[in-house]
């Protein structure tokens, strides 16, 4: 089995990676390979809403590496994706992924796979329940299984500012490993 872990910032290595490296541990912990990868990698231009990919399977004219992305996917068994939180939601960049998505949402290419969302804002109560709602919402929309952390909560939830700062919210990195804990259980008892 096979977890993809997708950091949604723009940034890389920074509080959002943390949290990802943190779940992934647990994944790992469960025998479960992780592979991550950084938004920030890859060029990835929004959904210009032509339906091509509605009339023919896997086809887009917007050329740049979605493609690739989405097909990393479909080859996964779980996605962990994370995002910092930019004006109350995910990122531009992670959301032009999600929106391009439509691709292999037309064949339920993604169904059933297990779906876990972690996010780090600047201030806590700073858009981070919302974030993972906009998460969570499109692993719903893709009939997939969703990993909430562990005790009922939507997700990972970090605080932190400058780079490294969620390295300090011991409780922003439990609920991290949470995810990673009850994503690897979902992988193995589905």
């Amino acid at each position: 089995m096979k977890v993809l872990a997708i950091n949604g910032s723009p940034r890389r290595n920074g509080n959002t990676q943390v949290m990802i490296d943190e779940a992934a541990k647990e994944i790992k912990k469960a025998g479960i390979e992780v592979e991550s990868i950084s938004i920030a990698d890859y060029d990835i231009k929004p959904c210009n809403g032509c339906e091509m990919c509605f009339k023919e399977s896997w086809k887009c004219p917007i050329e740049d590496d979605a493609m690739k992305v989405l097909k990393m996917m479909v080859a996964a068994d779980g996605l962990l994706i994370g995002s910092p939180v930019y004006c109350g939601g995910a990122t531009s960049q992670l959301k032009a992924l999600m929106d391009r998505s439509v691709i292999p949402y037309q064949s339920a290419q993604l169904k059933d796979k297990v779906g876990g969302a972690l996010t780090v804002g600047g201030a806590r109560n700073g858009g981070q329940e919302l974030t993972l709602m906009q998460i969570n919402t499109y692993f719903l929309m893709f009939d997939m299984i969703v990993a909430s952390a562990e005790d009922g909560f939507y997700g990972g939830m970090g605080t932190g500012n400058d780079k490294g700062d969620v390295k300090k919210d011991k409780e922003s990195l439990d609920k991290a490993r949470g995810v990673g804990r009850r994503m690897a259980h979902l992988l193995k008892n589905r």
